[in-house]
């Protein structure tokens, strides 16, 4: 009955991707947000669905923290971030009482609040449905397989930074999607370089080129590089759309890269 009602919400999703990290802090929520509003900058119909229970960071990001979701036949009804309803967004955030408020739950009500995100919301059609993950590969990234692994369009875009950490973290991280069967769609290295707000010169402060040697070695696609802009921080603060104010920037070109070769990818699995 419930892998029913998955696959009667999510019938209409033609394309679903995980984003995921080895380890906290290396922009994952950024690279989701960014990635989801730029596929739908190409013309394509969105769903993000952060499933990131503890750190619900998106909302904010997309300055929705103070909606509300409302209940359907088929389920929970996503926010909708703009009147055409091509966008949209679920998540622990609308749930919380104050956006403060910490989720402490063990590991078990953790599990069924993620199939419970997966399988009640109610998408109708989407092009791409954008999941936001924790960090690591916990139980939690178990239940989320569990739940989607009877969709063949499922895919994975694995970000990392340049350091070796968390290189060899996402390299953790491709040994989950061997063993769990979940295909890669490519690798992503965020915060490749700094660009100076007043020159727009990159500097390597951390190093450059970890991500596409790990792709390289793990015979897996390199989407692209992603450098720190501080221009794209200062929009996620003032709910102003990066991709339309900065069209001309180094951020927006690597993103559009990164969704370009995304596109290809999931055209040639289709």
């Amino acid at each position: 009955m419930e892998t029913d009602k998955n696959c009667r919400n999510l019938a209409d999703v033609q394309n679903i991707i995980l984003v995921l990290s080895g380890k906290g802090g290396v922009g994952k929520s950024t690279i989701s947000t960014e990635i989801a509003l730029a596929l739908h900058h190409a013309g394509k119909k969105v769903g993000i669905l952060d499933v990131d229970l503890c750190g619900p960071s998106i909302p904010r990001m997309l300055n929705t923290q103070d909606k509300d979701v409302h209940q359907c036949d088929s389920g929970w009804v996503p926010v909708y971030l703009n009147q055409d309803k091509t966008i949209s967004l679920m998540s622990i955030g609308f749930l919380l009482e104050k956006p403060d408020d910490a989720v402490v739950w063990r590991g078990p009500k953790k599990n069924a609040m993620i199939k419970q995100f997966i399988s009640d919301v109610a998408w109708g059609e989407l092009d791409f449905l954008i999941v936001d993950t924790p960090p690591g590969t916990s139980d939690e990234h178990i239940s989320i397989m569990d739940v989607l692994r009877p969709f063949s369009s499922l895919g994975a875009i694995l970000i990392t930074t340049p350091q070796a950490v968390s290189i060899g973290d996402v390299r953790r991280e491709l040994t989950f999607c061997k063993k769990t069967g979940l295909p890669v769609i490519g690798i992503v290295e965020n915060m490749s370089g700094f660009l100076c707000p007043h020159c727009t010169e990159c500097t390597n402060i951390f190093s450059k080129g970890g991500g596409e040697q790990l792709a390289q070695h793990a015979g897996v696609p390199f989407l692209g590089s992603v450098p720190l802009d501080p221009l794209l921080n200062k929009c996620l603060e003032q709910d102003i759309n990066f991709l339309q104010e900065f069209p001309k920037s180094a951020l927006f070109s690597s993103i559009n890269i990164i969704v370009q070769n995304i596109l290809e990818k999931t055209s040639q699995h289709s």
